[in-house]
């Protein structure tokens, strides 16, 4: 493990030079790793572990639509498919990759097969920092990991497919082997993390809610929005108002940033773009800030737990839920990026 400073704080990283995937294979060698879900991050943290040589087998709910994917995956029921009990008593290593909502409804039956010197592995630190909303509470006689990769699986899986990595932090809640450390470094290397960063589970919950809120989804969102509301009010056409909001950000901006930085953007761009940006980023920060406060104190009090856990407990909320997600995609600004994109190079919708 080393010690890297970044802007003057120092944090504990392992890379992969430091933690190479032989070291992890043998440090597993015994185990067998359980991926409990198949939803978001099941399947791209299961085939990376697959494909890196690991003893893995997927627990999954028979004839679902997950079931059903996970076979047009190459996973074979008797083998190394297997309803999620089998996979629990099979399992040394429990991956609970199930959705939060899904994590509470299993616990019961999860919880039983938590057998001493067992690990229990999460994705996401929700269902222990939040224990008192969702029963989640693990036997002391096991360890409590956490690898949280910081993005999607399918973003996990094609960087991995493509030689590269993606960040993820990891954690310890409990360590009653002895061993926490080494099987959680060992998994995080294993399901393709570019370098892992030390956390603890409240302060993933706290930054993961706070990001999907704010700057990764909800705020971004928000903030397309206005700007092509404004400019389709200002009698901009749809195709000129999307391509300024957001074709021109995620194609050409973004990739730059991922590159070398923000500054390092702002540098590529015109001596026009410069100036408008430097001169208004600091009044966009300022108005957002206070924004910012509510969200992160909404998340740490527990409210957005509760939210989430209430929505999910209705009978009819996976309806609603699509409602939503279609007004989105029926409107004009998504409406004109399904046109835009069929219009790039070599792309189809």
């Amino acid at each position: 493990m080393a010690r890297i400073n970044f802007g003057g704080v120092e944090e504990n990283v392992v890379t992969r030079d430091e933690f190479p995937l032989q070291k992890a294979l043998n440090t597993l060698k015994d185990e067998t790793i359980a991926i409990l879900g198949y939803g978001v991050q099941g399947p791209g943290q299961s085939l990376n572990l697959k494909d890196n040589g690991f003893n893995v087998i997927v627990g999954q709910r028979k004839d679902s639509d997950s079931w059903k994917k996970a076979i047009k995956d190459g996973w074979t029921p008797g083998k190394d498919l297997f309803e999620i009990e089998e996979a629990c008593e099979k399992g040394s290593i429990l991956q609970y990759l199930l959705s939060d909502a899904g994590q509470i409804a299993m616990w019961p039956t999860v919880k039983k097969y938590l057998t001493s010197g067992k690990a229990l592995y999460f994705s996401h630190g929700f269902g222990i920092t939040y224990s008192e909303k969702t029963g989640i509470i693990p036997p002391d006689d096991v360890d409590v990991i956490l690898v949280a990769p910081k993005g999607s699986g399918t973003s996990l899986r094609r960087l991995f497919l493509n030689g590269e990595g993606l960040n993820s932090s990891y954690a310890i809640y409990q360590d009653a082997t002895g061993k926490a450390w080494d099987r959680v470094i060992a998994l995080g290397i294993g399901v393709g993390s570019g370098y892992l960063f030390e956390t603890d589970f409240k302060r993933e919950v706290y930054s993961d809610l706070t990001g999907e809120r704010g700057v990764l989804m909800g705020a971004i969102a928000g903030i397309m929005e206005a700007q092509y509301n404004l400019l389709r009010s200002k009698g901009h056409t749809p195709s000129e108002a999307f391509n300024e909001t957001v074709e021109e950000l995620t194609q050409s901006l973004l990739p730059l940033v991922g590159e070398n930085g923000m500054d390092w953007m702002y540098a590529n761009c015109s001596t026009t773009a410069q100036r408008g940006a430097l001169d208004w980023k600091n009044r966009f920060r300022d108005a957002v800030a206070p924004v910012f406060k509510d969200l992160y104190e909404s998340v740490a009090s527990g409210n957005e737990a509760e939210i989430t856990i209430e929505a999910n407990k209705k009978p009819d909320y996976r309806i609603g839920l699509q409602a939503e997600l279609n007004e989105i995609h029926e409107s004009e600004m998504w409406q004109a990026g399904a046109q835009v994109r069929k219009l790039r190079p070599g792309k189809t919708e």
